[in-house]
């Protein structure tokens, strides 16, 4: 029979092996999800920087780049053009999935207790993930849905295994 200690979460002496062994398995399953939705974020951020900025000239959109870098307009006292604004949105993407991958790699880094007092935490970053797969699905190509459906998996399974009450 699995009893923790209800301040500190330790297990006590009655079955005191028995739950040391179950949290910590707790630990390793969301941990490792956590860890792999963390490199994969990693891989994600690194591929968007650098590739959002790219177009093949078999697209035929070389027309459509030149007039977004080359017409301004003032917007709140500043000089832009829509490729202005496109980089910026790019960029804060690629901000965000390295804010991601470091806050996974943390969470993976964090007591089986402590995560399942996150549960709305957890939740809520899996659930910005298959946002951000919806999305991927309806707008993009190949490479980001199937990032973000793997990100997706892994941090749902990591929210679920932290859920789990101890």
């Amino acid at each position: 029979m699995t009893i923790l200690n209800a301040r500190r979460g330790e297990p006590t002496r009655r079955g005191g092996a028995l739950a040391a062994k179950y949290l910590w398995r707790h630990d390793v399953k969301a941990s490792l999800y956590y860890r792999i939705a963390a490199v994969l974020l990693l891989l994600f951020a690194a591929g968007h920087t650098l590739g959002f900025r790219q177009s093949d000239p078999a697209w035929g959109v070389d027309a459509l780049l030149g007039s977004m870098r080359s017409i301004h307009f003032d917007v709140q006292g500043f000089s832009r053009t829509y490729w202005d604004l496109f980089e910026a949105a790019g960029f804060s993407v690629g901000v965000f999935y390295l804010f991601a991958a470091i806050l996974a790699w943390q969470l993976g880094g964090l007591p089986a207790e402590t995560l399942s007092r996150m549960r709305v935490t957890a939740g809520a970053f899996a659930g910005c993930f298959a946002a951000i797969t919806v999305v991927s699905w309806r707008y993009l190509f190949l490479l980001p849905i199937v990032f973000s459906i793997v990100i997706t998996v892994c941090l749902t399974a990591a929210a679920w295994f932290s859920a789990k009450r101890i």
